[in-house]
């Protein structure tokens, strides 16, 4: 059993320790929790203009706000338990088993009623966030990823959908903020109806043959400038430079 002398001493622990969370609580304002919304809880009159990113922020404070709350009503429920001990003369015991509870865990853990073997649960959980449940498939994982198929996808699905616009900002864009506003989503640069950028002015008939080249399309002058750089000249829609069918097809040496 501990002495009048060690009693006094975690009585002393105790209620200076339950004076320090009442001060912090007090000052806090209990950390904002007696305020209903959030934009109240931080200042502001609507949350109509803000940013996704800035709700993001207030959302993730407003959560730690109530997890300090209930951290600090825990441990003012935990010393007022071993406080209650006191007073009835059990402190000091496990209320399991009954045994002396060492000093050393008592100046440790003032708070504690239990011996360490009767302390608790200490199995940590492996399971995944409920919410993981929720989604399938994973984020990244999509029906056509693994089949060898030209298909509208979940790629092509969010790209249709950003055209409409999104919160990004030109700075959220690296290399691609000169573009203009209207090509704000990622991967705007991308080609559609077609692979390679040479099939975006080469023209085929319903059969898919060859029939010419469309000159106006700026795709056409860029790739003719770099024709132009690489030294060779192209006779793509010029019916006297590929009469030769031994000739390479789509451009000869200068």
């Amino acid at each position: 059993m501990l002495t009048n002398q060690e009693l006094s001493h975690f009585r002393s622990l105790l209620t200076n320790q339950l004076h320090d969370i009442k001060q912090r609580l007090q000052d806090s304002d209990a950390y904002g929790m007696g305020r209903a919304a959030m934009q109240e809880a931080i200042g502001e009159l609507s949350n109509y203009d803000n940013h996704p990113a800035d709700q993001g922020s207030e959302t993730f404070e407003r959560g730690k706000d109530l997890a300090l709350h209930e951290h600090e009503e825990e441990e003012m429920r935990d010393i007022e338990r071993a406080l209650e001990a006191i007073e009835r003369g059990v402190y000091g015991t496990c209320e399991v088993c009954h045994r002396k509870i060492p000093r050393e865990r008592l100046e440790a853990l003032p708070t504690t009623v239990r011996c360490i073997e009767h302390a608790g649960e200490t199995f940590v959980s492996a399971r995944r966030p409920a919410e993981e449940d929720m989604v399938d498939p994973p984020f990244g994982q999509f029906n056509y990823d693994k089949r060898d198929a030209t298909l509208y996808d979940a790629e092509d699905t969010i790209q249709d959908v950003t055209k409409y616009g999104t919160s990004d900002t030109p700075s959220d864009f690296g290399e691609q903020a000169h573009f203009s506003y209207d090509d704000m989503y990622w991967e705007s640069e991308e080609t559609v109806g077609y692979v390679e950028d040479i099939e975006g002015f080469l023209l085929a008939d319903m059969e898919g043959k060859f029939i010419g080249v469309n000159t106006e399309t700026p795709m056409h002058e860029q790739y003719e400038e770099m024709l132009d750089e690489a030294g060779v000249v192209s006779v793509m829609g010029n019916p006297d430079l590929m009469e030769d069918d031994n000739e390479d097809e789509g451009y000869v040496e200068k």
